[in-house]
């Protein structure tokens, strides 16, 4: 049976770029789903944020997994997942690559900041040296038991050391057994130009709204040459915005404010699997049932 990981490769090694949008439960990856993309995203400050802490390193590695297991549950798509720095050295790394293949989990991106990591697209970040970097990227190629398990390496260097560091990382990773690279936050529209031209293995671009990196349509980040494109805080700050209009509106009416698009309850319960599971409630009653397999 093809596996996730085998889907997403194939996704990779084709000729339209990859477009995941972030999620961080299993409601939100289903309407990933749902929505008809190819592939989601696991977002590493959206899962901080639905255990109640802000993107700063505070979520640990198997509580990280186990939301990806979560998720890949309920996906019918390949999942990429945030896996921070790795969560220690080396050896860290290769559990952490085993835990979260053994969930299901297609892709996962590994990047070379200190611990605790920052959101990418915050100030004062710090990076660890090329040296301490590329071993845990040797690591966790090695740890893979299917060789299409995609590692994507995210250098956080652009913001520390400069442009021209942040491309000779993502090069020294692509040689070190990364399969693909990341170059978190390039800061003009002509660095993200530049990413695919100077970094020789497929990239990765990640779209934050009002971060460091210039806003850039699906379309322009196509013809720039990315083979992947992610939305990771879209659906997370999407929600926060909804709630906060929702609870206004209970405060001003005093009344259940209207769901979008007039929801009512069987409707959000079909989003969520209800029809898969509603038939299996008398199935299995009559006792002549013979159950095959």
């Amino acid at each position: 049976m093809t596996s996730q990981a085998d889907k997403f490769a194939g996704l990779l090694r084709g000729g339209e770029m990859i477009v995941a949008p972030g999620a961080y439960d299993c409601i939100t990856a289903r309407m990933v789903d749902q929505a008809g993309y190819s592939a989601c995203y696991m977002t590493g400050a959206g899962v901080a944020a639905g255990l109640g802490y802000p993107d700063f390193g505070l979520v640990t590695m198997s509580e990280m997994a186990d939301t990806a297991g979560r998720m890949t549950n309920v996906l019918n798509i390949p999942l990429i997942a945030d896996a921070d720095t790795g969560y220690g050295n080396e050896l860290n790394v290769i559990r952490t690559v085993r835990e979260y293949e053994r969930r299901g989990v297609a892709a996962i991106q590994i990047e070379d900041q200190t611990f605790p990591k920052r959101c990418g697209h915050l100030d004062s970040k710090e990076v660890v040296a090329l040296d301490e970097f590329l071993p845990k990227i040797r690591a966790a190629a090695s740890a893979k038991s299917n060789p299409n398990f995609t590692l994507i390496a995210r250098t956080d260097a652009r913001a520390v050391i400069g442009f021209e560091e942040s491309v000779k990382r993502a090069n020294a990773a692509l040689e070190a057994g990364a399969d693909v690279a990341f170059i978190e936050a390039p800061q003009t529209m002509e660095e993200v130009r530049a990413v695919p031209n100077l970094v020789k293995g497929p990239c990765l671009l990640n779209m934050v709204w009002k971060g460091k990196t210039p806003e850039v349509t699906v379309d322009e980040a196509r013809a720039m040459g990315f083979r992947i494109m992610i939305f990771p805080g879209m659906l997370f700050k999407a929600v926060i915005g909804t709630c906060d209009s929702v609870l206004a509106e209970l405060t001003t009416q005093g009344q259940h404010p209207v769901p979008a698009g007039d929801m009512n309850i069987k409707a959000g319960f079909a989003r969520v699997g209800a029809n898969e599971w509603e038939p299996l409630r008398d199935r299995f009653r009559d006792p002549a049932l013979k159950l095959v397999g």
